[in-house]
């Protein structure tokens, strides 16, 4: 379903600060998969995903999403096909506009912009439907601003934004992290329903160790830009924080040799 051939990404190329976040990067994710992401600061996580979603174009390399090639697109144009919700809650919603204009530039989001838009009786009805799924009460403040939301509301409207046309691939770039753990745990309970109850094919990247090993069904982890460890299936529910710890522990040096590639 999504697949990545060779990709690399080289920032400030040329200068004393060039940095290479991506090394000939290369991984086929399923139609269905929830795959979850993790490794430490600078493993090139959210570049993967940024360059998935054509925030960046890759150096080099090819993206396929549902077979076709979509190295060159830009962003907006692959909005039509990937949900993607942010770790800042505030950067996946406007805060001036409300909670049912900001649903209806979702629900339009890859269709081209219109001189006129505005939200029907039949749209109301519909976002109220997706809003009762979350158990907040927002159904009944389709009108309030979302600036007005606390973070963890508004991470769970922009989560269904995300997914309000069934994306073909959902892309969470830690987006659990900037709230309290009580919240997060609400936001990723919901996350986890509305994936497999909407058989979406997802990639999560997280820090939390213990998240990435309760959620999805298949788990990837990077080391200086490179996948390092992908394990799927009942070898995933094998493992346990204290593996991944111990597989940290052993990343030394700048380089990660052939021998160093685990492919579970």
């Amino acid at each position: 379903m999504l697949e990545i051939s060779n990709l690399t990404k080289t920032f400030n190329r040329g200068s004393i600060n060039e940095v290479t976040a991506i090394r000939s990067l290369s991984c086929f994710v399923n139609k269905g998969d929830f795959v979850t992401v993790i490794g430490s600061n600078g493993a090139g996580k959210s570049t993967l995903l940024n360059l998935v979603a054509g925030s960046y174009l890759p150096d080099e390399g090819v993206i396929r999403l549902g077979g076709r090639d979509v190295t060159t697109w830009p962003e907006h144009k692959r909005a039509a096909y990937i949900g993607r919700v942010f770790q800042n809650p505030l950067s996946g919603t406007c805060a001036s506009m409300s909670i049912e204009e900001n649903f209806a530039m979702a629900s339009r989001r890859g269709r081209g912009v219109r001189l006129k838009w505005g939200v029907t009786r039949r749209d109301r009805a519909f976002f109220k439907d997706k809003l009762r799924l979350l158990g907040l009460g927002l159904e009944h403040r389709l009108k309030d601003k979302v600036g007005l939301l606390s973070g963890g509301q508004r991470q769970s409207l922009t989560l269904l934004m995300a997914t309000l046309r069934r994306p073909r691939l959902l892309l969470l770039d830690e987006h659990t992290a900037a709230l309290d753990p009580r919240t997060a745990q609400q936001v990723l309970q919901l996350t986890a329903e509305i994936i497999r109850e909407m058989e979406l094919t997802a990639v999560m990247v997280t820090h939390n160790m213990r998240h990435a090993l309760e959620l999805g069904n298949r788990l990837i982890m990077m080391h200086q830009g490179r996948i390092i460890m992908d394990v799927a299936g009942e070898k995933k529910s094998a493992l346990s924080v204290q593996d991944l710890l111990h597989e940290f522990s052993n990343l030394r040096g700048d380089e990660i040799a052939d021998d160093k590639l685990l492919l579970i």
